[in-house]
Parts: structure tokens; C-alpha cells; sequence
């Protein structure tokens, strides 16, 4: 009986693995063409003459209402000088970008078909961390000094749990998060349960588009907090429903369990070994569950509202 039982999941693994490479196989076959725009190369190299140029081939860079003797003294900025000669040491080329967007693109038009590659654009943002990808209908922006290693200087004041994503392996997970928000519904239901599963739904997309990719490199987390939320989700989950918190809309539960963090704030002695945004980790497992569970597209999900998510996806986490 044991034999059998072995033999029978070691069939099931087998298959399921033959489904992922026949999946992969068929994804690397689409043709998509990415090309990316190095306007801080451009604009680190242009002199006041070349500012004509630059404004016709990125008009939507230079707001009309800006004269161009702005522009020419951010050319001479020294500050400015300083964040393209780094961005330059620290990205002399972006061939692995590429490659990564490449991918990212093809399982992008697999899972939704009707996607059209953005025009990549790259520059320096004197390190906006708050703006570190922007994705348009038509454009990606990705600001490259913001992605220069956590202990770059120039991240000095900024708090660690921000800095720890500043590398460049999280671009393509940023900018799949950035793509994954622009197709999940609006925030009608101000519950913490729907800021959760809405987190969810945007790590679900994660794990379709980047399925090579690390679950704490994908959540911005480092792996000893990522060992954390698993060894603690069936305690934080009893935190939650003990307390009567998913249906509860305080803004300020948000905050505690949902946005980037020091660490989540359960209010327990805890506090301080956990990981900011644990509510993210949760609003994800219980997406995973409802995917395993029901026999629904992605694009079904990513509309279902999250009380019909949380209720039909039988979550229900395991004991440590």
C-alpha cells in the first residue's frame, strides 16, 4: 500500500512538471520585441543644443510649463552629473533587463492576449522611491537610481525596510506589480479582508508572469522574513479572526498590516520579529487557495469580489 502510495505521487509530481515545461515551452515561443530607451544615458550626454532633440523624442518628459533653462540646469547639476555616473557604473548596459523583460512580456501576451508592449523608457529620478516604476497604457518608466543596492550611499536616511528592495533583480517584479495594478478593480470595499485579497490578486498575477522568481522576492521580503510569515500564518490568521478585523473597515488597518513597513503592528510582543505587510502574505494564500479550489480563468478572479474569494477558496492555514 505505502509503494503505491509513493509511486502514485511521485506519477502526479512527474505529470504536473511535464504540464509546467509544456506551458513554458509554449510561452517562449511567443514573439514579442523589447527595446529599451536610455533617456539618462541620452540625457547625461546631451548639451543645451540637443535639447530640441530630446523634447521631440520624449515630449511627455517635459512639461510645457517648464522653460528651457530648467532643463539646462539640470544638465549642469551636480547632483545630477553624480546620479547618472552611478547609474552608469551600476548599469553599464541593460542586456540581463532586457532579457528579463523579454520574458516577463511573453508571459504577459500569454495570460493576457490582448497586451501590447509598452516603449521602455529608463532614466534617474533623483531617487523618487515612491515612483520607482510608472506604467502607462503605452509607456514604462523605470528610474534606475533607485535600484543601485541597498547600502548605496545615496540611500542614506532611507528607512532599511525600503532600502532592502533597491537592487536591480527587483525591477521585473516591480514592474510585473506595476502591470498586475493596472487590472484588478477598483477599491470599492474598504474592508482590511479586500485590501488583503487585493494584495493577493497582484501576487497571484506575480506568480503566473515571474514563475522562476523567488515568493519573498516577489513580495519584497528578504528570506528571514519570509521564513517568518510562513512559520507564523496560522497564528497571525487566528490574530485576525479572533479579532474581528477582516470585515473591519478602519483605514488605519492598512497601515498595521497592508502598506511597506518596519513591521506589522499586531500590537504583541512579536511585533518586532515580524515583517511589514503580513496581511499582503495572507491576502495571497488565500488567492492561491481559491485558484487551487475553483475552476475560474485569472481574468474571472481578478474580477470575483473578495468576500466571494475569501468565502469559496476554502483557506484555511496549517498549523506550525
Amino acid at each position: 500500500m505505502c509503494k503505491n502510495v509513493i509511486f502514485l505521487c511521485v506519477f502526479l509530481l512527474v505529470v504536473s512538471c511535464n504540464r509546467k515545461s509544456d506551458l513554458e515551452a509554449a510561452i517562449e515561443k511567443i514573439d514579442v520585441d523589447v527595446h529599451i530607451d536610455r533617456f539618462d544615458v541620452e540625457f547625461a550626454e546631451a548639451t543645451p543644443d540637443d535639447l530640441p532633440t530630446l523634447k521631440s523624442d520624449y515630449p511627455f518628459l517635459f512639461p510645457s510649463q517648464y522653460t528651457d533653462s530648467v532643463w539646462i540646469e539640470k544638465m549642469n547639476d551636480s547632483l545630477q552629473k553624480e546620479l547618472s555616473s552611478e547609474v552608469k557604473k551600476a548599469f553599464p548596459d541593460l542586456s540581463k533587463l532586457r532579457t528579463a523583460l523579454h520574458s516577463l512580456f511573453q508571459h504577459i501576451r500569454y495570460y493576457f492576449p490582448g497586451f501590447t508592449v509598452p516603449r521602455v523608457i529608463t532614466l534617474t529620478s533623483e531617487v523618487d522611491y515612491r515612483n520607482k516604476v510608472i506604467w502607462t497604457d503605452s509607456l514604462l518608466f523605470i528610474a534606475l537610481d533607485t535600484y543601485l543596492g541597498e547600502d548605496h550611499r545615496f540611500y542614506e536616511g532611507i528607512p532599511a525596510y525600503q532600502a532592502k528592495n533597491f537592487s536591480g533583480e527587483h525591477i521585473t517584479s516591480d514592474v510585473a506589480g506595476a502591470f498586475a495594478e493596472l487590472h484588478i478593480p477598483g477599491k470599492h470595499d474598504r474592508s482590511l479582508l479586500a485590501a488583503m485579497v487585493r494584495a493577493g490578486k497582484a501576487l497571484y498575477v506575480k506568480d503566473l508572469l515571474l514563475p522562476t522568481v523567488p515568493d519573498a522576492l516577489k513580495i519584497g521580503y528578504t528570506t528571514d522574513e519570509m521564513q517568518w510569515v510562513m512559520a507564523n500564518e496560522s497564528e497571525m490568521w487566528r490574530y485576525f479572526v479572533e479579532r474581528s478585523l477582516l470585515y473591519n473597515t478602519d483605514s488605519r488597518l492598512k497601515d498595521r498590516f497592508i502598506e511597506a513597513a518596519p513591521f506589522s503592528k499586531f500590537y504583541l510582543d512579536i511585533d518586532n520579529e515580524s515583517p511589514g505587510g503580513t496581511g499582503r502574505f495572507i491576502g495571497w494564500k488565500i488567492v492561491r487557495s481559491y485558484m487551487e479550489n475553483n475552476d475560474v480563468s485569472l481574468q474571472q478572479m481578478l474580477e470575483t469580489p473578495a468576500e466571494d474569494i475569501f468565502r469559496k477558496s476554502g483557506y484555511k492555514p496549517a498549523k506550525a
